[in-house]
């Protein structure tokens, strides 16, 4: 018998001697979580300063208004949250979206309010159309020469770069792009550094697929498509090349982030841009896989605490180093019981 090779085979299979006790496992653990990995997305109304309503299909999250968006801000900074990502909420709606520039809209506001009295948060700013058009797209509709409707990518790009120069000029430290129209990394880049903005990085929503699990969002912000679809320009689940396709040209026209969203049913997209580019990666852990968390637990069916944190390590082992997620606060708290 060979006594060395039988001794080999033993130690080697003896892979619960590190999973014995809590201190044995955090030693080797090969994921970690850190609040600052996490940006809390937040959704800010022009209803009333204090306004406060919570999203029926998004238990503990809700429409803020500036007064109540500061107290989160002030939230995300004391848990040493990585930041926070604005989105608008309206009124002022027009088929071209073009309240998402104006000076005195809900997010230029908000950003100098929470520059103001935050400057040492980082802000995040959602550059997209749908919550601001009429009919809910993300670019201007036109109809087309068979009749029918679709979104014209250019002059939708055009006030694309109107949206994100005005977050700039009111202190945005991160511009997110997330419309998917074609070429308009490029264009934003070239605008912001032609206005002295050379500085302020993009996180580009590069790989956003056209997914069923954002139905609480447009709750939340009310940018449900009043027709149609977005299968146009989001890209198809199905799809993996085409997304490392997408995010190599917005890297090339000059994103310094990009983005793969949803998260939990894409965590192979995220390893591939993960171990093909060498730009951080970014996931968005979207609201229908916070919902579905929420409802499983409010039923019994998991430990909501547990699976919360599960879910955040299985995003950032996949290899996404930033993770936007209405669980921010609470992951947060938990990692530092």
């Amino acid at each position: 018998m060979n006594y060395s090779s039988e001794i080999q085979i033993q130690s080697e299979s003896r892979t619960r001697r590190t999973r014995m006790t809590q201190r044995m496992r955090n030693l080797v653990r090969e994921t970690e979580l850190h609040p600052s990995n996490f940006i809390l997305p937040l959704f800010v109304s022009d209803a009333s300063a204090n306004f406060k309503k919570e999203v029926s299909s998004m238990p503990g999250v809700y429409q803020l208004g500036i007064d109540n968006i500061l107290v989160e801000c002030e939230k995300a900074l004391e848990s040493k949250l990585g930041g926070v990502i604005l989105f608008g909420i309206t009124e002022d709606k027009d088929e071209s979206g073009s309240s998402a520039h104006h000076d005195t809209g809900i997010i230029q506001l908000s950003l100098r309010a929470i520059k103001r009295r935050f400057p040492e948060l980082l802000v995040a700013t959602d550059v997209c159309l749908c919550e601001y058009t009429s009919h809910g797209h993300c670019g201007i509709v036109k109809e087309n020469s068979r009749g029918e409707f679709e979104i014209d990518n250019d002059e939708s790009v055009e006030q694309l770069v109107l949206e994100a120069l005005s977050h700039a000029e009111a202190g945005s430290d991160l511009i997110s792009p997330s419309d998917m129209m074609d070429r308009r990394i490029g264009a934003i880049r070239e605008a912001l550094d032609e206005h002295g903005f050379e500085n302020l990085p993009i996180m580009s929503y590069a790989a956003k697929y056209a997914s069923g699990f954002y139905g609480p969002f447009r709750e939340a912000a009310g940018s449900s498509p009043s027709f149609g679809d977005r299968k146009s320009h989001q890209m198809d689940p199905a799809n993996s090349d085409e997304a490392m396709r997408v995010i190599e040209r917005d890297i090339r026209e000059g994103a310094d982030i990009i983005m793969v969203k949803p998260a939990m049913s894409y965590l192979d997209i995220i390893r591939r841009a993960k171990d093909e580019f060498t730009v951080p990666v970014a996931a968005y852990q979207v609201s229908g896989e916070y919902s579905m968390i929420k409802a499983a637990a409010a039923n019994g069916w998991l430990d909501e605490e547990r699976v919360m944190m599960e879910s955040l390590v299985s995003i950032k082992r996949a290899g996404a180093s930033i993770i936007l997620t209405y669980f921010a606060l609470e992951a947060a708290k938990h990692m530092a019981q």
